[in-house]
């Protein structure tokens, strides 16, 4: 399918503003204001007969203009609508639904007099359409009043915006607001619901993908570049390219967490910090996993330090792809010496004294310490997951190739991660294991 709009794949700027230049001012005015020319094709309503529409696309795709435009198209058409504006609050639905820049209002066309009461929470067309704000806060706000058609703005963050605990609840406050909006959706000929959101894998977005009339578009923050601010792409992809945070935010891509996996995303985002002083680090030491073959898999190679209170942190991930021994023992050799690091920690499974040799060879005065596997990956990278767990590693940086091998790895064994082996993560948690959980670091028991 096309990502571009008809008026991006008919001509470029300067020929569009040349053609409007030479329509009269009622028509230049028309095709301004002609959505099904400017709208890229993901931000039309699909066909077909659905009843809920879910749009999953990152941050600055468009998805407030799209559903502004889909409801006006509603509103002008059926002068009995009654349309239901749902978001994270009401503050976010007038300041982004109603009154932003791509909102309601905004989009309007030029002499259609909307009428916007905000003590109400109202807002009517001159149709006779009318729409209600309403707030995913109060889920009992939707129980009673009846409605045609729905629009909810970022559901993925309704629960997470409530402030509310649902541990004791049966069910989520946005999971009740949604059941409350659809026994209320029963006016009109057709009743249909749009949902926006930037997706996240909350209960109510997995339940919404369940359901059998559901219409799914996706979209990226990049598709919509032509209305970005120039260098937004550039500089967004470069804070978080192709991490989890950044396919999640930016490629509207639905993260899970898979079920049974020793590192889930939502965990990793929450040990992410800034990259602390060099000086404020004890110890810094560099992981290696080596390849099993000269031209086999990567060699990782994983730069971790420890602080003086005990906290771990992940500093780089300068594991190399397709190497020569000798191109990712010069690679290990580089990474120390950049990080002034105290040890190499190498995994001597795959050749034992040579993966030392290797090693020294690149640099004679390299401090090699060859750690031999005699557990599982998975059970050897449990007892670092369950550092993680406790709050006590910060990975101070992006780092998606490594992230995206943890969550890879399985409770109980079993790697299905990108890749043959988790090259990246072992050499990780062999870091980590002297770092954290090596005899110095165990607590002793002193007799009196």
């Amino acid at each position: 399918m096309s990502h571009v709009s008809l008026a991006e794949a008919l001509a470029n700027a300067v020929e569009r503003d040349a053609l409007l230049e030479s329509l009269e001012r009622a028509e230049a005015q028309a095709l301004l204001e002609d959505w099904q020319f400017w709208a890229r094709p993901e931000q039309l309503a699909p066909p077909g007969d659905w009843r809920l529409w879910l749009m999953m696309a990152g941050r600055g795709f468009g998805k407030t203009r799209a559903g502004a435009e889909w409801v006006h198209q509603i509103a002008r058409n059926d002068g009995t609508a009654q349309i239901a504006l749902v978001g994270v609050n009401l503050a976010e639905v007038r300041a982004v639904m109603v009154e932003g820049k791509s909102g309601l209002l905004a989009t309007a066309k030029r002499r259609e007099n909307l009428i916007w009461e905000p003590s109400l929470r109202r807002l009517r067309w001159p149709s006779g359409a009318m729409a209600m704000a309403y707030s995913a806060a109060e889920p009992e706000s939707l129980r009673g009043p009846e409605h045609s058609h729905g629009w909810c703005d970022e559901i993925a963050k309704w629960d997470a915006q409530t402030g509310s605990s649902f541990g004791r609840r049966k069910k989520s406050p946005a999971l009740a607001l949604w059941e409350n909006l659809m026994l209320g959706l029963r006016l009109g000929p057709h009743q249909q619901v749009l949902a926006t959101t930037t997706p996240r894998p909350v209960p109510l977005l997995k339940l919404l993908l369940e359901q059998d009339d559901i219409a799914v578009t996706h979209g990226r923050t990049a598709d919509n570049r032509a209305n970005l601010a120039p260098g937004y792409i550039a500089a967004m992809q470069a804070s978080y390219g192709a991490s989890l945070l950044g396919r999640q935010e930016l490629d509207g891509e639905l993260i899970e967490d898979r079920q049974g996996a020793l590192w889930k995303p939502s965990l990793i985002e929450k040990c992410r910090g800034p990259k602390p002083s060099l000086r404020d680090l004890v110890r810094i030491v560099v992981g290696v996993d080596p390849p099993a073959s000269a031209h086999g898999d990567a060699c990782g190679i994983v730069v971790a330090g420890r602080d003086a209170v005990e906290n771990g942190w992940i500093l780089a991930d300068a594991s190399v792809e397709q190497a020569s021994p000798e191109q990712w023992a010069r690679a290990v050799a580089q990474t120390y010496a950049a990080w002034d690091a105290d040890r190499v920690v190498a995994e001597s499974n795959q050749g034992g004294a040579m993966v030392a040799s290797v090693l020294r060879a690149a640099s004679l005065s390299l401090p090699v310490k060859l750690v031999h596997a005699r557990r599982g990956k998975s059970a050897r990278a449990e007892p670092v997951a369950a550092l993680y767990e406790a709050g006590r590693i910060c990975h101070a940086g992006l780092f998606p190739d490594l992230e995206d091998q943890m969550c890879g790895l399985m409770t109980g064994g079993g790697y299905i991660g990108p890749g043959r082996s988790p090259d990246r993560a072992d050499a990780l948690v062999w870091a980590l294991t002297e770092l954290m959980l090596g005899p110095e670091n165990v607590p002793r028991v002193r007799w009196l």
